[in-house]
């Protein structure tokens, strides 16, 4: 039978995203109109005279259309403007002509609730009767995820192709080559039910080689590096935390940080030694290694240049008692800009606040601001609360305020702070110093404390309110440290966050409620208010180790947590039967909620046994807890990191609560 609406989507140049976003158009709306018969055509420029198009990229014409932004190279603002079927979709740049294909798509019905063709939700629509009108910029500049947990190949393409259909722009790659997250998947690292089928570095960087291509594909800003600037100049390995025999180059011995006389690795960790940042040629190594990496990778938009990964190790020799951390940081910070741009390198640096570089710089200033992005990494926070929780006064600017006094800087014997207020305070010192500086912030809520919130709906307010407040902390978006796989039982968190980057003024309520509706069909909002009741029940800060362990009242809220979950069985059930839920898809996220609530029963049990003391039956209970899981692995493959979750609550259940995790 002949197609009753003909569909011409012209795109518009060559650029390799507008034509992929062209292509994201035809292959999704097909799906949703079975009556659409389309085709691609390229152009060079907007001609309105022909019909039935639907024109996609960049034109002169179209400039007064698009709203404005500060920088139309890292900013995103979307136009959508089709009637019928037929107009135009563009943006400020490519990225943002992609963004608003999947805008566009959004509206008509679509939606992509977790990364991978498990999470796609594709509605149906008479394309014929469609229209949209739509004008809108990101709220943040910086909306993305940086990898972490265990990975596989795939699940990292998945995120990439997620990442601009909910409206986020960038990706991160830790390290040169990230080869320890692709490790523990592949390795199969705390779970040996898997048969490990180890990779190499070579291997790695192959499949990183690929992704920067589909990053690149999606007009994506593309961030690497951070950790091992400190150890790989001086030609010791620094591509993973693990504790093993490390060559360091006995020329190089003269440039580890002296700590109580002794030069040498600390904790037998490269990514985790300072460096002696007093000697020049220290400084220079580093800086030099920054310069030939940027030259050697044109496709970085972004490097970020850290120093270790744990505090209290700085030098105490001569040349560095006397000088301050972050002091020596903005001086390394000032002679790479002029080595870069001595070099025509136009690569943007991100400088990180976090350990002793929380405190502030004494007597340096960054010389060129433009070069430099600050972000900041609040990662001892408490996750109980969000960063305008605790009271914090806003100033006339509509900024929160910090308290007055603040612990001076003090060498190798710092504190993480815990509390918000505090890591807002060591914020705004170091924004006094450095304006005029870009910003974002790194933070870490489904790195570690999704798994402290079974329920996930506590960590999704903390998350959604700390997007939503970026601007009172006069910072400019957000690169979440996170796993890939944080969508068990539900990607609220991740999808409020993104939601929440483009529009800060989003309904908390509104979004969840139609999120879990595309999640979990008609019965969406029982899902919603039963998980909200599972986080409130499990009680997050006392996983967090907030309150007291032992607690015969905490015992006996989690014995009743069995009848609560036992009362939902029959709604699962329910919902699995295929006449109830006709979508496959639909149904798999129903049967991804009855295997969470067998494991909310042994997180349960495994509570009641911290709450009475009973540290053996704590012991067999968190052994069930990670039997359980490493069963469940290949169900739960796309959604669910193992991995971390086994060494999160391994923490959370039989350690006591760590600064960072």
């Amino acid at each position: 039978m002949k197609s009753s609406f003909f569909l011409k989507i012209q795109y518009l140049g060559s650029s390799e995203t507008v034509a992929f976003a062209a292509g994201e158009l035809k292959r999704y709306l097909s799906r949703m109109d079975g009556a659409l018969e389309i085709v691609l055509i390229k152009q060079s420029t907007y001609d309105p005279s022909p019909e039935c198009s639907l024109w996609v990229g960049l034109d002169d014409s179209f400039k007064n259309k698009v709203p404005k932004v500060l920088n139309s190279e890292l900013d995103d603002g979307i136009y959508i403007e089709v009637k019928n079927g037929y107009g135009i979709i563009t943006g400020v740049n490519e990225r943002s002509v992609l963004l608003a294909a999947y805008r566009y798509l959004r509206e008509l019905g679509c939606a992509w609730v977790f990364p991978g063709a498990g999470g796609e939700r594709i509605g149906k629509t008479i394309l014929s009767e469609a229209s949209v009108s739509l004008s809108k910029t990101a709220s943040y500049r910086h909306r993305g995820i940086c990898i972490e947990g265990a990975v596989s190949c795939d699940h990292v393409l998945n995120m990439i192709d997620w990442i601009p259909k909910v409206g986020m722009n960038c990706y991160f790659n830790q390290f040169r080559i990230p080869f320890t997250f692709f490790d523990r998947w592949y390795s199969h690292q705390n779970n040996p039910e898997m048969e490990a089928v180890p990779v190499s570095p070579d291997e790695v960087a192959g499949m990183v080689r690929n992704h920067i291509g589909e990053i690149k594909k999606r007009g994506m800003l593309y961030h690497a590096v951070g950790h091992s600037w400190t150890c790989e100049p001086f030609g010791i390995e620094g591509n993973s935390w693990d504790v093993k025999d490390y060559c360091v180059p006995p020329e190089s011995i003269k440039y580890l940080a002296q700590v109580k006389g002794r030069r040498d690795l600390f904790g037998g960790i490269p990514l985790n030694t300072n460096i002696c940042y007093g000697n020049i040629e220290a400084r220079e190594k580093i800086t030099d290694a920054i310069v030939d990496y940027c030259n050697e990778n044109p496709a970085v938009d972004y490097v970020h240049f850290w120093l270790a990964d744990t505090p209290n190790n700085q030098c105490e020799c001569d040349l560095c008692k006397n000088t301050e951390p972050s002091d020596f940081y903005v001086m390394m910070m000032n002679s790479l800009d002029e080595k870069l741009s001595a070099s025509g390198l136009k690569t943007r640096i991100v400088f990180l606040l976090y350990q002793e570089l929380l405190w502030e710089p004494k007597t340096e200033t960054v010389k060129n601001p433009d070069r430099f992005v600050l972000m900041f990494a609040p990662i001892s926070r408490t996750y109980s609360v969000a960063y305008v929780d605790e009271g914090i006064p806003v100033d006339a600017g509509g900024r929160s305020s910090p308290p007055e006094i603040l612990e001076p800087y003090v060498r190798n014997q710092i504190r993480m702070p815990r509390d918000v207020k505090t890591n807002i305070a060591r914020l705004r010192k170091w924004q006094e110093k450095v304006s005029g500086c870009d910003s974002f912030i790194f933070d870490y809520h489904y790195m570690w404390d999704h798994f402290r919130d079974p329920g996930y709906m506590d960590i999704a307010w903390v998350m959604f309110k700390d997007m939503q407040n970026l601007d009172k902390l006069g910072i400019n978006g957000m690169v979440s440290c996170q796993t890939q796989r944080a969508f068990f039982p539900s990607g609220i968190g991740d999808a409020i966050m993104a939601e929440a980057l483009w529009n800060k003024d989003v309904v908390f309520e509104k979004f969840a409620a139609q999120y879990f509706c595309a999640v979990y069909g008609g019965d969406g909002k029982l899902v919603m208010d039963y998980l909200k009741e599972l986080s409130a029940r499990f009680d997050p800060p006392y996983i967090r180790h907030e309150k007291a362990p032992v607690d015969p009242k905490k015992r006996e809220e989690y014995r009743a947590l069995g009848s609560y979950l036992d009362s939902f069985i029959p709604v699962i059930a329910d919902n699995l039967r295929e006449e109830k839920n006709p979508d496959v898809s639909i149904r798999y996220s129903w049967g991804l909620l009855r295997t969470h609530s067998d494991l909310c029963r042994i997180i349960a049990r495994a509570l009641i046994a911290r709450a009475a003391g009973d540290r053996p039956r704590l012991e067999t209970l968190f052994n069930d807890l990670a039997a359980f899981a490493r069963l469940k692995e290949e169900e739960l493959v796309e959604v669910f990191d193992v991995y971390l979750f086994i060494d999160t609550m391994k923490r959370a259940l039989l350690g006591s609560r760590l600064s960072y995790v």
